[in-house]
């Protein structure tokens, strides 16, 4: 059986899901932070790796991870989330089973071409929500 992986547009879903956007509009990495640690309980509680990526500002694309945790990548300047959400989908929807979360439509297709399945960040919300206990 194959790994599988939920890729996660990060700002798609802050501001796709009400509760992440209060958040975000109080302080950006309030949002971030609650979106990840969502992402973390749902990767807890299932085999399904997460990685999620986000808009950054720095000079280069850079990831924060922690063993066992969330992979957490930043773009660079000038390079959206979605060019290295489409480049990890194009790299590793072959030799794993994808799911691209995003509320970019054609986003969505660029990864479906690829292999990926695809969801929009309702269904991601609804996905985190059956699967973690309250």
């Amino acid at each position: 059986m194959r790994a599988r992986y939920l890729i996660v547009d990060g700002h798609s879903a802050i501001f796709g899901w009400p509760e992440l956007q209060r958040f975000h509009a109080r302080r950006t990495s309030l949002g971030r932070d609650a979106l990840v640690k969502k992402l973390r309980d749902y990767q807890d509680y299932t085999d399904i790796r997460v990685v999620v990526v986000f808009d950054g500002k720095g000079t280069s694309a850079t990831e924060q991870t922690e063993p066992h945790s969330v992979q957490v990548f930043y773009s660079r300047a000038g390079q959206t989330a979605d060019s290295i959400i489409e480049r990890l989908a194009s790299k590793y929807a072959e030799k794993f089973d994808l799911i691209v979360a995003t509320g970019d439509l054609l986003e969505q297709e660029t990864a479906s071409a690829f292999g990926a399945e695809c969801i929009s960040i309702a269904t991601l919300r609804a996905m985190l929500d059956e699967a973690v206990p309250n």
